[in-house]
C-alpha cells in the first residue's frame, strides 16, 4: 500500500522527471527535496510505488519515471493550480481584449495560450449545439435574393444568402425576417425545429416560397455540428516533444482531421470540472502517447465550447492546467461582455 509520503514521493518523481526528461533516482529526491530520510527510505517508497504501477523503470536505468497511471494520481491529486502572475493574467486580458471579432478572439486564445505553455493550442469554436439564437434579421439583396443573418448568444454571426425563388417586395423580407426572430430569437438552438416548422405552415401563401427556403437554410446554420471546428496554434511545439510522443504522424493526422478532437472535447463536457484532463492511455486513435487539459468557456451563463493544450504526457499539468483555466475564464468574460 502506498503511504502519503509515498505519494510525496510519487509528486517529486513527477516534478523531477517534467524538469529534466531524465528518470529520478532516490538519491537526487534526497538531495533535492526535504522528505528527512534516507535514500533506502525513499527506494522502499518508490518500491511500492512501483508494485502500483505508478513508477516504472526505463529500460536499464536506475532511476524511475512516472506511468499514465502515476501521472493520473499526480493530478487529481493536485491541491491548487499554480497561479499565474499578475502581470500574466494583466497580459492576457490586454491581448485577448484587443481583438476584433470572434475569429480573432479565437485566435488570439490559442496563440496566447501556446505561448504560455508551449504546448499545442486548441480552442473549439462556439458550439452551435450549446447557444441560443440572439436575433435573426433578413436582407433582401435583389427582388428574389435575400440574405440570413443569424447572430448567437456565443458571438458567433452566420450568413447565408438565399435565392427566395419568387419575386419579394422589401417589407415582405422585413415581415419574413420578424417572423423567424419572433419564432426562435432567445431559444437554444435545440429547440428552433419545431418554431420553425410553425412558421411554414403559417406564411401567407404570397411569401410561402421565399418563406420555405430561408427556413431550411436557418435549419442548416442551426444544425447542432454545423461548423464545428477547432482552431489551434503552437504545431511546432511537436517537434520539441517528439521524443515523449511516439509517432508525430498519427499527432499530425489528429490535429489536422480535427474529427478525433472533437469528440474527444465533447466526452470532456460531461466532466464536472473547471479544467479536465486526459492523460496517455486514456486517450485513443494514436494519441495514447499524448495528455491533453481542457477548460471550458461560456457564454451567457451556459458552457459555449473548450479551450486546451495537447502535448506529451511529460508536460507542466499545474501551470498548464492555471494556464487553460486563466483563458477559459477570460474567454467568458469577453462573450459575456459582447453578448451585453
Amino acid at each position: 500500500m502506498v503511504t502519503d509520503r509515498g505519494l510525496e514521493v510519487l509528486r517529486a518523481i513527477v516534478q523531477d522527471y517534467v524538469a529534466s526528461s531524465e528518470p529520478v533516482g532516490s538519491k537526487s529526491i534526497v538531495e533535492r527535496h526535504s522528505f528527512g530520510v534516507s535514500a533506502a527510505t525513499i527506494r522502499n517508497d518508490m518500491a511500492l510505488l512501483e508494485e502500483a504501477e505508478l513508477i516504472v523503470a526505463p529500460h536499464t536505468s536506475s532511476g524511475r519515471i512516472p506511468t499514465d497511471k502515476g501521472y493520473r494520481v499526480f493530478v487529481d491529486r493536485l491541491q491548487g493550480m499554480q497561479p499565474l502572475s499578475p502581470a500574466q493574467r494583466q497580459a492576457i486580458a490586454r491581448f485577448l481584449g484587443e481583438a476584433d471579432d470572434l475569429d480573432d478572439v479565437m485566435a488570439r486564445s490559442v496563440r496566447l495560450l501556446s505561448q504560455l505553455t508551449n504546448q499545442v493550442a486548441l480552442a473549439q469554436y462556439p458550439s452551435v449545439a450549446k447557444a441560443r439564437v440572439r436575433r435573426i434579421e433578413v436582407v433582401q439583396l435583389a427582388q428574389s435574393r435575400l440574405l440570413l443573418v443569424v447572430i448567437l448568444d456565443s458571438g458567433r454571426v452566420e450568413q447565408r444568402t438565399v435565392d427566395a425563388g419568387q419575386q419579394l417586395e422589401a417589407t415582405d423580407a422585413q415581415a419574413i425576417g420578424r417572423a423567424l426572430d419572433d419564432a426562435v430569437g432567445g431559444k437554444p438552438t435545440t429547440e428552433a425545429e419545431g418554431a420553425l416548422v410553425a412558421v411554414v405552415d403559417g406564411a401567407a401563401p404570397a411569401v410561402a416560397t421565399a418563406t420555405q427556403r430561408l427556413v431550411a437554410a436557418l435549419g442548416e446554420v442551426l444544425e447542432p455540428t454545423a461548423g464545428d471546428r477547432l482552431v489551434i496554434a503552437g504545431a511546432s511545439h511537436l517537434v520539441r516533444g517528439a521524443a515523449d510522443m511516439g509517432s508525430l504522424t498519427l499527432v499530425l493526422e489528429a490535429i489536422e482531421e480535427q474529427v478525433t478532437l472533437l469528440r474527444l472535447f465533447g466526452e470532456m463536457d460531461a466532466e464536472e470540472r473547471s479544467v479536465a484532463t486526459r492523460i496517455g492511455r486514456e486517450m485513443t486513435h494514436g494519441l495514447e502517447e499524448t495528455s491533453i487539459v481542457t477548460g471550458a468557456y461560456g457564454a451567457g451563463g451556459h458552457e459555449a465550447g473548450r479551450v486546451g493544450v495537447l502535448g506529451p504526457t511529460r508536460m507542466d499539468y499545474a501551470s498548464n492546467m492555471a494556464a487553460v483555466r486563466a483563458v477559459a475564464r477570460y474567454l467568458t468574460r469577453l462573450l459575456d461582455d459582447e453578448e451585453r
